[in-house]
């Protein structure tokens, strides 16, 4: 481990949140759900299913256009699960050099070939299809987590149509965002029946915890019966799953998504520049500081001012790219937006 990169916990619950990724504000809402059962008992298939969690596939299902719906205890569950169980041996997974690291762990666990292609480049991807031959899974993060940039989904899924290949898509940054009522980049982008599966979280724009995968009814039976991060742990509690569709229907009828939006315009409106890596709708806005000691050291003036922001150093990005991963939300103001940003301009 390099001098400085060791990482460590810290409290910013007194700072300015421009860490967090609670981009609408939804895990601040006040009101209460009914609560009847604290614990699930079990797993889901031996005591912990529960009608709450059925109700809420259907709706994860029908609100997200999908034919079906299971709910895992986190997206790195979600991941582990699907990557582990569904390639198989004599299959091939391709995913873009800045994936997940979720996906990356289920990936290792695969008894499936894999290898990285060049970010967003789908003549890369495209050489490398050509390369092997084989089932092909192409694995794409819709909002790249540490880039806050967009995958070329449309590009993307006329290349695993016309090859053949299953696209899979983690909309976990962009569900509640992007797309009509926040259904995701895959749904603003038009593509969602050319996508083999999507993983979504609700711990992100939605404010609670959990995950969903969503896809097929084969693909989801497929699961129950072979993805291990679903069937040996704990069901989420009942109420969990109740907390999950309401934080949903709470993103649809609010003005946050419109309030986040105009937010993040004034952000890059002054920042000028500086910002070149993220997508000018992205509530994840990147500002390159190469160096440990420089990320770290900016950070540090951040925070002594109460503004949270974390630098992000290698190797969870490339060495030399070391950054500020500045988090927008719909609740800043224009006036810690504006105090923001001349801490960041500032030599």
């Amino acid at each position: 481990m390099k001098m400085g990169s060791e990482r460590s916990l810290s409290l910013f619950s007194n700072l300015i949140d421009f860490s967090s990724n609670d981009y609408l504000g939804l895990s601040q809402e006040k009101e209460q759900l009914t609560i009847h059962l604290q614990g699930s008992t079990g797993s889901r298939l031996i005591s912990g299913n529960s009608i709450e969690a059925e109700n809420t596939e259907l709706f994860l299902a029908d609100f997200f256009l999908a034919e079906s719906a299971l709910v895992f205890n986190s997206g790195y569950d979600a991941n582990i699960g699907f990557f582990s169980a569904v390639p198989q041996r004599g299959e091939f997974i391709l995913y873009d050099e800045l994936i997940h690291a979720s996906i990356r762990d289920g990936i290792r666990l695969s008894n499936a070939k894999a290898f990285s292609f060049k970010h967003n480049d789908t003549k890369d991807l495209l050489k490398k299809i050509n390369s092997i031959q084989g089932n092909v899974f192409v694995v794409v993060e819709s909002l790249y987590s540490m880039d806050g940039d967009i995958a070329p989904l449309k590009e993307l899924s006329k290349i695993c149509q016309e090859n053949n290949a299953s696209l899979v898509v983690d909309e976990a940054h962009a569900c509640g965002v992007f797309g009509f009522q926040g259904r995701g980049i895959c749904d603003d982008f038009k593509v969602i029946n050319q996508v083999f599966a999507r993983i979504i979280t609700f711990g992100k724009a939605y404010g609670t915890h959990g995950a969903a995968i969503l896809g097929s009814n084969e693909l989801k039976n497929y699961l129950i019966n072979f993805a291990r991060s679903f069937i040996y742990t704990t069901a989420l509690p009942p109420y969990q799953y109740q907390h999950i569709q309401h934080q949903i229907e709470q993103s649809v009828t609010n003005k946050n998504r419109e309030q986040l939006q105009q937010n993040i315009q004034l952000f890059r409106k002054l920042m000028g520049a500086k910002i070149s890596i993220s997508d000018e709708r992205s509530p994840i806005q990147v500002l390159l500081f190469p160096g440990i000691d420089a990320a770290l050291s900016k950070a540090k003036q951040l925070q002594e001012k109460h503004v949270a922001v974390k630098a992000i150093l290698s190797p969870t990005v490339p060495e030399g790219q070391e950054r500020l991963r500045v988090c927008i939300h719909a609740f800043n103001t224009e006036a810690e937006i504006s105090a923001l940003v001349q801490l960041m301009l500032q030599g």
